[in-house]
């Protein structure tokens, strides 16, 4: 009798990178067959290393590559094994044996930060926001099939020049898995999934656009503002759910882009114009700028100190072809993928305690949004409150907790007050919102009044304080500078050896 025996069988299509093609020529493509234990090593997506067989197929006109060995240049962070050397070097001991957050923030997320694009000057809270884009919270699951994203999206608006592009060739680059696209090049249906017709058997197929190539990584989108806005709406669902449903040519499917967006844009001017309100400005609909966990504009403001600085570190990198030296070896980008990959297997938890906390921030981000609209922009919903979760628990992990503290929500806020304080001081020349807004000593006079006013107690300690000052993207030298102004004028007086303050009139006007 004839018996047959069947063998597991891939074809892929592999594609030249953009850096090693022919000048003036496009990339190049080549059909590549798997057989056996090759089969499903790789994912489109890839960067790889084939060697094989080069054989004709059928005809002397159409060839292929029978593989015989498959290496994965970058690997995500689900099926990356980072070796001894790197564990050692990621986690060293110091580390192993620090407690406090502020020891592990300084000795290791201090050295990441500097390390992340150190050819771009400044910008040192969008690269912090940045790498918690790339480590990302918890995804949680429910009993019921629901799905909460733990996946962080960002998108960096701002004037022309600010090394936007620069970022996001970066993050690409470094990310275990990400795909760079362009707005004004991309449609929707190359960013979801399109149909097309299978040459070798004539059916058809899904074929899968850049947030499905992009799934478990990063999806980065420049020139965001330049995208149709039919082809910006596609994205909506990839954004929330997570998932690309595809309902064409009788084919009805729904596919995983459990991806994070990264996307920069330029304001509906080009340049931020002062004289326009800031929704004006950014232009884009309220459903998609709610998806955007943090949204940061960055403007072009002159300043002597630091054009003068930026000139320097510009200056430098064009005459010696690298960044200006650092006080430490810089963290390679195997290494960061290697932690990366290392801490994104925790996943940290909110303890009953800190629920209370959260819950009253989220409350005062909503009464403060309702107060000050004409101040403000974005829009403060309930996924908002999602995002200070998700970015607390990426700061979690950063420091190889498995519970989020306090301090970690303190600074998801700090972070989302920043991403708002170069349009809050838009336009200063204005009398009356110079005066709504006020300097950062009568913010944090605001504070601690509206705190004492709440709790009705004539004192109040600074540990209580301090949090809600840096949730608002104050500083620690501004409360000092406080606390010190006003205790000249006889307002408090420190208990305490200077841990309480304590009202010298509980009846003081809150304009003294």
């Amino acid at each position: 009798t004839r018996g047959s025996k069947f063998e597991k069988f891939q074809e892929v299509k592999i594609q030249e990178e953009p850096d090693q093609v022919p000048q003036g020529h496009v990339p190049r493509a080549m059909t590549v067959h798997l057989y056996g234990d090759m089969t499903r090593q790789c994912a489109a997506g890839d960067t790889l290393t084939i060697s094989g067989v080069f054989l004709p197929a059928g005809l002397i006109t159409n060839t292929f590559l029978e593989a015989m060995s498959v290496e994965k240049h970058k690997k995500s962070s689900v099926d990356f094994t980072p070796t001894a050397e790197m564990q050692a070097r990621a986690a060293p001991r110091n580390l192993r044996r620090s407690s406090t957050y502020c020891d592990v923030y300084s000795i290791l997320l201090k050295n990441i930060l500097l390390s992340i694009a150190p050819e771009i000057f400044g910008h040192d809270d969008v690269k912090k926001a940045l790498l918690l884009l790339m480590v990302g919270g918890a995804t949680r699951k429910m009993s019921d099939g629901m799905r909460i994203r733990g996946d962080v999206n960002i998108c960096l608006m701002g004037d022309p020049g600010v090394a936007k592009s620069q970022l996001l060739k970066y993050i690409a680059n470094t990310a275990p898995r990400a795909v760079y696209t362009t707005g004004k090049g991309s449609s929707g249906v190359g960013l979801t999934a399109a149909v097309v017709r299978d040459t070798v058997t004539g059916d058809l197929v899904l074929e899968g656009g850049a947030l499905v190539l992009a799934d478990m990584g990063i999806c980065c989108i420049d020139e965001f503002d330049k995208m149709e806005e039919g082809d910006r709406t596609a994205i909506h669902e990839v954004m929330e759910q997570q998932t690309v449903s595809i309902a064409k040519a009788g084919i009805t499917t729904t596919l995983n882009a459990r991806t994070s967006v990264l996307a920069a844009a330029n304001p509906a001017f080009s340049r931020y114009n002062t004289n326009r309100s800031v929704e004006e400005n950014i232009n884009l609909p309220a459903a998609l700028l709610s998806r955007f966990d943090l949204l940061w504009l960055i403007l072009d403001r002159p300043s002597h100190a630091n054009d003068k600085r930026l000139a320097e570190h510009v200056t430098y990198v064009h005459r010696f072809s690298t960044h200006p030296a650092l006080e430490f070896d810089p963290v390679s980008p195997q290494l960061m993928r290697a932690y990366i990959a290392d801490i994104t297997k925790i996943e940290p938890s909110v303890p009953p305690e800190l629920a209370a906390y959260v819950v009253d921030e989220y409350v005062a981000m909503r009464q403060d949004a309702a107060e000050n609209v004409e101040n403000g922009y974005g829009f403060t919903s309930a996924r908002t409150l999602l995002a200070i979760l998700r970015l607390s628990q990426a700061l979690a992990r950063l420091r190889r907790s498995g519970t989020v503290s306090r301090d970690d929500v303190v600074e998801a806020r700090r972070l989302m007050s920043l991403s708002k304080s170069s349009v809050l001081q838009v336009g200063d020349d204005d009398r009356d919102k110079a005066k709504q807004r006020g300097d950062a000593v009568s913010q944090v006079y605001r504070i601690i009044r509206e705190h004492c006013d709440k709790s009705k107690a004539p004192a109040v300690a600074i540990a209580e304080i301090l949090p809600k000052v840096l949730s608002r993207g104050l500083t620690q030298e501004a409360l000092d500078e406080c606390l010190r102004e006003y205790a000249e004028l006889d307002v408090w007086q420190l208990a305490g050896n200077g841990t309480i303050i304590r009202f010298v009139d509980a009846g003081d006007d809150d304009d003294a």
